[in-house]
């Protein structure tokens, strides 16, 4: 007997058989949310737009190449309406701030991700099954912690506190490049430290929810192979999490480089290059929120300052970019069936018994 699966609404009708009128709810989910993803993409294209006309007037006056690569941001001799295209009273170059902002963020991520992994691996691997829950809330909470807190206490607690810790690392790895020096409290050390506690919330929760998906058959059969708790995270685990962890890794790295109030506080305000990570500095993000005030009277003061947020957008923007492809990527490739998830078991054959 042939059975027919319909799915009958009310009135003994077929899905299939509803009027133009009864589709109408399904034709306007669907266009809705198509104009609710639209209006994402022209709001981000809105924004570039604005920053490229607004800063247009600063790199038509100083130069693309000159406002990005010149270490000279100073804004004590400005004169207004100065013509710079001879350079003469050029006085913006942003290439300190672009580099606090990259050194800061790489500090971030080299502090930060591993203790990010570590407690995500932990929580979901070795820690009891009652503490889990507290416990992950409790990391969780960090990032209901407001950014002007964190650079308060950076400020206040961290950078006295750590002043001999920073000037005993400068003294003692000062042959490394870009290290070494006399400690003045705030730097970039400082500002990385506190943004790797930042961003730990986001790579931790991240990473368990990777970790988290796993197939058990892929940890049972490391253990039956007589491999211990770490050669069955290192085999089992992280291969196959890889991808997830450095997505949200990247996405670490772009909450890092946008962070405003809590790198002013604690980076030093310094316009100028340093020479080493524990002196002070100044990011893209805070030569604007600390100088647009007065930057309102002066046109091509105001367009620098828009030419900085343009480049700290296509900076953002191309983190998360590389971070979707990788994750992408990566999940074709490797995780496409788990075969590729845990090499290290793949290619392990037990040893045949001796007849």
């Amino acid at each position: 007997m042939e059975a027919h699966a319909t799915t009958v609404v009310s009135g003994g009708r077929s899905v299939l058989d509803r009027s133009p009128l009864g589709r109408l709810p399904d034709q306007v989910l669907k266009f809705g949310l198509a104009g609710v993803a639209a209006g994402v993409l022209v709001l981000l294209a809105g924004f570039l737009a604005v920053l490229i006309s607004e800063s247009s007037s600063a790199f038509g006056n100083i130069g693309v190449f000159h406002f990005l690569f010149r270490n000279n941001w100073d804004t004590s001799q400005l004169q207004q309406g100065a013509a710079c295209a001879t350079g003469s009273h050029c006085t913006f170059g942003a290439w300190p701030m672009v580099v606090g902002t990259l050194a800061t963020s790489a500090i971030a991520l080299i502090i930060g991700v591993p203790i990010a992994v570590a407690t995500a691996l932990f929580l979901t691997e070795l820690c009891p099954r009652r503490a889990r829950g507290p416990l992950s809330i409790v990391v969780d909470l960090l990032a209901a912690v407001p950014s002007v807190v964190y650079g308060l206490w950076g400020f206040i607690v961290l950078a006295p506190k750590l002043r001999g810790v920073q000037q005993w690392l400068a003294n003692t790895f000062s042959f490394l490049p870009f290290w070494g020096g006399q400690v003045a409290g705030p730097s970039y050390f400082l500002a990385g430290l506190v943004l790797a506690i930042m961003i730990l919330p986001i790579v931790s929760a991240i990473s368990r929810e990777v970790i988290a998906t796993v197939p058990p058959e892929n940890k049972e059969a490391a253990l039956a192979l007589g491999a211990t708790r770490w050669e069955m995270i290192r085999m089992a685990v992280i291969p196959y999490a890889r991808p997830g962890i450095t997505g949200g890794a990247m996405l670490g790295l772009g909450r890092a480089v946008g962070e405003t109030i809590a790198v002013a506080y604690v980076i030093g305000g310094s316009t100028t290059l340093g020479h080493s990570i524990f002196q002070q500095g100044q990011s893209l993000a805070g030569v604007i929120a600390l100088q647009f005030g007065e930057a309102q009277s002066t046109p091509l003061y105001k367009s620098t300052l828009f030419a900085a947020g343009l480049i700290l957008f296509v900076i953002t923007l191309l983190v998360n970019l590389v971070a979707r492809r990788y994750v992408v990527r990566a999940g074709r490739g490797k995780r496409v069936g788990g075969g590729d998830a845990a090499p290290g078991i793949a290619e392990a054959e037990p040893e045949p018994s001796p007849a």
